[in-house]
């Protein structure tokens, strides 16, 4: 799954890398969590880069107090999902991210790793939005979609985000339904694991020092609360 990721490149380096202006003043962040903001982009063009709670909410919940708000949606399913079903067809997004986090080992004894691009290159995470207007609060909600993890992360996780090649960014927005179920089945990033402290555990603590590599830490964060489906 992916439970945790960040992005705190420069705005101006975001903004150049998508072509894409940020809709709302932007905020580095070290450690976003579920429940909180991801910085999502939803048309090819004009491209705006905005912001969307993480844990998806159908268009046609009662509330989102109701039910589940999974923060993934599997690839494998995700056509014939009832829950995801019509944002496939037509509510694509990207995640922008320079990085997310997941666990390996025993709970209670997992060791946290930060997964990014070769240089720290910005990517996009393949998601799902959508936008719920049942009360005068209007909530955009996003997913992000997973798949079966590359050899060389499946130690870590047997499941990874959707990362797409650069090329696959605006098709993956705009392209029929077989297109986006081909970059789906087709993508393979290339992604790098580094051990880094245990501080990431605790969605509070926000600050550079969460990236800084280390060796040897242990630590866990309780991440059962927050499903794939």
């Amino acid at each position: 799954m992916c439970g945790r990721t960040s992005l705190f490149a420069a705005q101006s380096t975001i903004e150049r890398r998508f072509d894409a202006e940020f809709a709302a003043p932007y905020e580095e962040r070290y450690n976003i969590s579920p429940e909180q903001d991801l910085h999502v982009i939803h048309d090819a063009t004009p491209a705006t880069i905005t912001s969307d709670e993480w844990g998806f909410v159908p268009t046609w919940a009662e509330s989102p107090e109701t039910g589940p708000r999974p923060i993934n949606a599997r690839a494998e399913t995700v056509s014939e999902n009832r829950l995801f079903r019509d944002a496939f067809e037509s509510r694509r997004a990207l995640v922008i991210a320079d990085g997310y986090y997941e666990w390996a080992g025993d709970r209670g004894g997992k060791q946290p790793y930060r997964i990014t691009r070769p240089e720290d290159e910005l990517f996009a995470m393949a998601g799902l939005w959508s936008r719920w207007e049942g009360n005068d609060q209007p909530l955009s909600t996003v997913t992000i979609l997973t798949t079966e993890a590359t050899a060389h992360l499946e130690s870590i996780h047997d499941r990874m985000p959707v990362v797409l090649d650069r090329s696959a960014e605006r098709p993956w927005l705009d392209g029929d339904l077989e297109t986006a179920q081909g970059l789906l089945e087709t993508a393979e990033p290339t992604l790098q694991a580094q051990e880094i402290s245990t501080l990431v555990n605790d969605p509070s603590n926000d600050s550079p020092a969460v990236v800084e590599p280390v060796g040897g830490e242990t630590g866990q964060t309780d991440l059962g609360n927050y499903g794939a489906d």
